[in-house]
Parts: C-alpha cells; structure tokens; sequence
C-alpha cells in the first residue's frame, strides 16, 4: 500500500536524494548500532568506537573492529541496496548520501555515494600517514590483534568517523548540497538520531522540498514526512523499482 504513492512521489519529485542509515543493511546480516539488540548494547561507544578511545588503546578498539570488518567484508548487498541502486540507473535517484561504512551501495551498483561517516574501503597510519586498502588491512589482521603499518609499526586506524572526530568536510558539504536541491530526501533505514547528517532533512525541507520516510522506528520528523513507513525496506524498495521501471500509462 505504501509502495505506489511513495513511487509516485519519487516520480513527481525530482530531484530526488536518498538518506540511508543503518536500517538499510541489517538485512544483510549487519547489525545495527541503537536499537535495543544494537552494538551499541552490548559495546560502549565511548570505550570502543571513540577517537579517544583508540589513541588510549588501540589494541581494544580493534577488538572490536576485528571481527566486525570481517563480517562487513562478507556481507552482501541486498534487494533495498539493488533496488536503490536501478532507481539511479532509471534517472530517478540523483545520489545515495549514506551513514554506513559497509560499501555496500557502491557494491550494489549505486555510483553517486556520498559516505558521511567514511567507509572501511581503507585504514590510516596516525604515525606516518600511509594508508592501506581494506585488502591489505584483513591481510595484515591475519593472526594479529590488530593490523600494524608495515612502514612505521603504529595500528592502522580504520577511515571511518569515530566519536570525537569531525566529518569530512568535503563529505557533509556535498550532502548539504544534495539536500537543499532535493526536491524529495527519502530517508531508509535511519533514527535521524545522529547529528550533523539527521539534521539534512530540515535542510530539504527548508529549501521547499518535501520528506519520505522508510524506517521500522520512530523519528523526530515523522509528523513532517509527506509519507511514512515503518515497513521493511527490503520489501519496500524493491516494490517501488517495479512501479517505476514500468513506462507510464
């Protein structure tokens, strides 16, 4: 019921941007960080995925990451990231602005990814500045704690946006960009929870454009969505590509 207003919306629309969280890839078995079950449950952030936290003890921080980019590195995308994906192939998606680190938008085939909080396609020196591909990072992890830069000996930190640190500049500027011009953000799989990046859809909206929401939670902008669906968004996305990918009437 929700699928073919929402494709209509995309359809009238444009241009249209999306905004996915977490919610986007627990699907492809990738837990995600707030909900009751999350990561964040059973880890605490600050202790495990803070910039303190890693310049204090890098070696715990890994042991946390370890198994995690493992996992990462097998997940795969699912119907919500193929859907997605074709709905930029049609025209009808402009760019997928993401918080998740997975690579799996790009996997599926989407080629305007904007990663806001980073991404594990590569991890950094603090002490030299090399930075090493996420091939060499799992090579380097191979009975290991932690992956140590071959170059210098310091733990490789992963480039992703850890608690205390600031978001690229280039990343949040291009979202902003995205935001403003969008004449619908479609919002999956996110609390809008996490500032700067829950705050891009009062950007749309105050630039005129309107809001979608696929999200199996509750959010801050619910009342100010133009629709709102607590549904699957593997069933959800799919749905709307067989919508739109058939020519109009």
């Amino acid at each position: 019921m929700f699928a073919e207003p929402l494709a209509e919306l995309i359809r009238a629309r444009q241009p249209c941007v999306v905004l996915t969280g977490a919610g986007v890839s627990t699907e492809s078995g990738i837990p995600d960080f707030r909900s009751p079950g999350g990561l964040w449950a059973e880890f605490d952030p600050l202790e495990y995925g803070s910039i303190e936290a890693f310049r204090r003890d890098p070696f715990k921080v890994w042991s946390f990451y370890h198994p995690r980019v493992r996992m990462l590195t097998e997940a795969e995308p699912n119907p919500a990231h193929r859907a997605l994906a074709e709905l930029e192939r049609l025209g009808l998606v402009r760019a997928v602005v993401t918080q998740n680190i997975d690579l799996l938008h790009e996997r599926a085939g989407s080629r305007e990814v904007v990663e806001v909080h980073g991404s594990i396609r590569t991890s950094s020196c603090p002490g030299c500045g090399e930075r090493y591909p996420l091939e060499r990072v799992i090579e380097l992890l191979d009975g290991s704690e932690a992956p140590a830069c071959p170059a210098c000996g310091a733990v490789l930190k992963p480039d992703v946006v850890f608690f205390g640190e600031l978001l690229s500049a280039k990343a949040i500027d291009r979202a902003l960009e995205l935001a403003r011009e969008a004449a619908l953000l479609l919002v999956v799989g996110s609390a809008l929870e996490v500032y700067p990046v829950a705050g891009l859809p009062l950007e749309t909206l105050g630039a005129g454009g309107e809001l979608a929401i696929v999200n199996q939670g509750p959010t801050p902008l619910d009342s100010r969505a133009a629709l709102r669906a607590g549904d699957n968004a593997g069933e959800v996305l799919p749905a709307i590509a067989d919508i739109l990918r058939q020519p109009r009437a």
